[in-house]
C-alpha cells in the first residue's frame, strides 16, 4: 500500500514536472513562410541564437506555404502567451487577419522582410531597402550593356508578396531609360511593353505586368515560364541577352533554361539572397550577380526590436512603409551586389559563408 501511495506520488510529481514545462510561456513567437527553402533555414538558427543570446525564450513556427496554417501557428503561439509577434507573411494581405487577432491579444507584432497588408496590428516592420534591392539588379544588367537592342527578359516574385512590388519598382527606375532609349528590348511582357516608356508606374500596372512574370518564388513554376518564353520568341530574341530574375532559387532555374537553349550565345542574369548555390553559380559563370542581404543584420534587428518591446522601449525607425492603411515605422538595411569580383571579399571575408562550401574559389 505504502510503495503504490509512494508510486502515485512520483507520478504525480512527474506529470507536474512535465506539465509545468509544456506551460512555460513563449516571449517571442516568430512565424517563417516554409522550410523548404535554405533562407528560412539561416533564418531560424540566427533567432535562436540571438534570443537565447539575449536571454529570452522563443519559439519558430513554419506556415509551408499556407495562410491557413500560419494562422494557426499564429494562434498557437498566443495561446503559448507570446508578447511578441515576428511574422514574415505567406500572403502579405492574408497575413492580416493573423495580425488582428495577435494585436487584439496584446501582442507586438513586427512584420519580419515582407511587409503585412491593409491592417493597422503592424507596430513595426523590419526589412532590407527593397527598392534598392531592384534597383542593384537593374543597374547591373545596364552596366553589362553595350549598344543597343539588347533582349530583355523580365521575372518577378510572387503578386502575393508586397516586396515583389518593391523589388520591381527598383529594377524598373534603373532600366526603364534605358529601355525608353533602345538600349535593351523587352521580350516576354506585353504588358511591361505597353508601359515601357512610363517612368513611374502604378501598383495597378506593375500588377498587370507581375501577373505575366511572376514565379511565385518557386524553382519549377520559374523553369517553366523561362522555357514557355525561349519557345515562343525566336532567334532573333535571343542572342546575347540580360535577364531580370527575382532571387536566387529562380535565377538558377531560369539561367539553366537559357544555357540550354542553343540559340543563346550568352546571358546576363541577376538574383538575390546569396544562396550558397548561388554563390557556387556565380564562381562557376552560371550566374551572374546576387545581392547579399545580410540575413544576420536582419535577424539581429527584428530581435533587437523584440527585446525593445519587451523592455518597454520602442524600436529605431528610419522610414516608414505605407501598408495600405497605416504608415509602418521601419529601419531598412542596406544591401550589397555580389558577382564574381568581388564574391570572396563580400561573402568569404566577411565571414557570411566558409570558404569550406565551395570549389573552384582560388
Amino acid at each position: 500500500m505504502k510503495k503504490s501511495i509512494l508510486w502515485i506520488l512520483v507520478l504525480l510529481f512527474v506529470f507536474s514536472v512535465v506539465s509545468y514545462s509544456f506551460a512555460q510561456p513563449v516571449e517571442v513567437g516568430i512565424v517563417l513562410p516554409t522550410k523548404d527553402e535554405p533562407r528560412w533555414i539561416q533564418d531560424e538558427a540566427r533567432f535562436n541564437e540571438a534570443l537565447k543570446t539575449a536571454g529570452y525564450s522563443a519559439e519558430i513556427l513554419f506556415s509551408q506555404g499556407s495562410s491557413a496554417r500560419e494562422k494557426e501557428n499564429v494562434e498557437a503561439l498566443v495561446t503559448k502567451g507570446a508578447k511578441i509577434l515576428i511574422i514574415c507573411p505567406h500572403d502579405a494581405t492574408a497575413a492580416a487577419a493573423s495580425a488582428d487577432e495577435a494585436k487584439e491579444a496584446g501582442l507586438k507584432v513586427i512584420s519580419y522582410d515582407r511587409l503585412i497588408l491593409e491592417t493597422e496590428s503592424v507596430d513595426y516592420y523590419v526589412t532590407f531597402d527593397s527598392i534598392a534591392v531592384g534597383e542593384a539588379q537593374g543597374q547591373y544588367l545596364v552596366d553589362k550593356a553595350t549598344g543597343t537592342g539588347n533582349p530583355l527578359y523580365l521575372y518577378a516574385g510572387a503578386a502575393t508578396d508586397n516586396n515583389s512590388f518593391l523589388f520591381f519598382e527598383g529594377a524598373w527606375n534603373v532600366l526603364q531609360p534605358k529601355i525608353a532609349d533602345g538600349t535593351f528590348v523587352i521580350k516576354n511582357s506585353s504588358k511591361a511593353i505597353d508601359l515601357q516608356d512610363k517612368a513611374q508606374l502604378t501598383r495597378a500596372e506593375m500588377g498587370e505586368i507581375l501577373g505575366q512574370i511572376t514565379t511565385e518564388w518557386d524553382f519549377t513554376t520559374a523553369k517553366n515560364l523561362t522555357e514557355a518564353n525561349l519557345t515562343m520568341a525566336g532567334p532573333e530574341d535571343k542572342g546575347d541577352v540580360f535577364i531580370l530574375a527575382p532571387n536566387d532559387g529562380t535565377s538558377r532555374a531560369i539561367s539553366d533554361a537559357f544555357a540550354d537553349d542553343k540559340d543563346v550565345t550568352s546571358y546576363v542574369s541577376t538574383g538575390q539572397d546569396a544562396e550558397i548555390p548561388s554563390i557556387q553559380y556565380i564562381i562557376d559563370g552560371k550566374q551572374s550577380m546576387t545581392v547579399l542581404k545580410d540575413v544576420r543584420t536582419l535577424v539581429k534587428d527584428a530581435s533587437d526590436a523584440a527585446v525593445r518591446y519587451l523592455e518597454g522601449g520602442v524600436p529605431e525607425a528610419t522610414h516608414t512603409y505605407n501598408n495600405g492603411r497605416i504608415d509602418v515605422p521601419a529601419k531598412p538595411s542596406k544591401v550589397i551586389a555580389v558577382d564574381e569580383s568581388n564574391v570572396k571579399e563580400a561573402i568569404i571575408d566577411s565571414g557570411y559563408w566558409d570558404a569550406s562550401e565551395f570549389t573552384g574559389l582560388d
